[in-house]
């Protein structure tokens, strides 16, 4: 795959996933009945919806950084993985399996997303040592 090719699926897979966490991680802050009510339904605190919304802006903002902080990318897409993860398992403990289908299309973006910074992150390695 080309470098072009890698480079716009990452943009945009990240423009995607900011999206999605920063409408998430607004709501959140600001105790959005949709977003709070199923959180809290789920049986998570108030506290810990409040540290979620918190950590998920200022992943966005660090994944739209371009060209930098990239170690700190790595520990994004891992609180990334693991708020899916958490979001899956729960959804299906409390609601059923039907509700899981927002986490497994957020599951896929974010690591085809990844994949491609892994790759895009390599080659530019690799080219600035040429």
């Amino acid at each position: 795959m080309k470098t072009k090719t890698t480079k716009i699926m990452y943009w945009s897979g990240v423009i995607f996933m900011s999206l999605w966490f920063g409408a998430s991680g607004f709501f959140e802050l600001t105790k959005n009945p949709v977003v709070w009510d199923i959180t809290q339904q789920l049986g998570y605190p108030p506290h810990f919806i409040y540290i979620l919304g918190v950590f998920k802006l200022s992943g966005m903002i660090v994944l739209l950084l371009p060209n930098r902080l990239l170690r700190l990318k790595e520990w994004v897409f891992a609180g990334m993985f693991f708020d899916i993860i958490f979001a899956f398992f729960s959804k299906i403990a409390v609601f059923g399996f039907p509700s899981t289908v927002d986490a497994i299309v957020a599951f896929t973006v974010l690591s085809v997303t990844y994949f491609m910074f892994r790759k895009w992150y390599t080659q530019n390695l690799f080219l600035e040592k040429v």
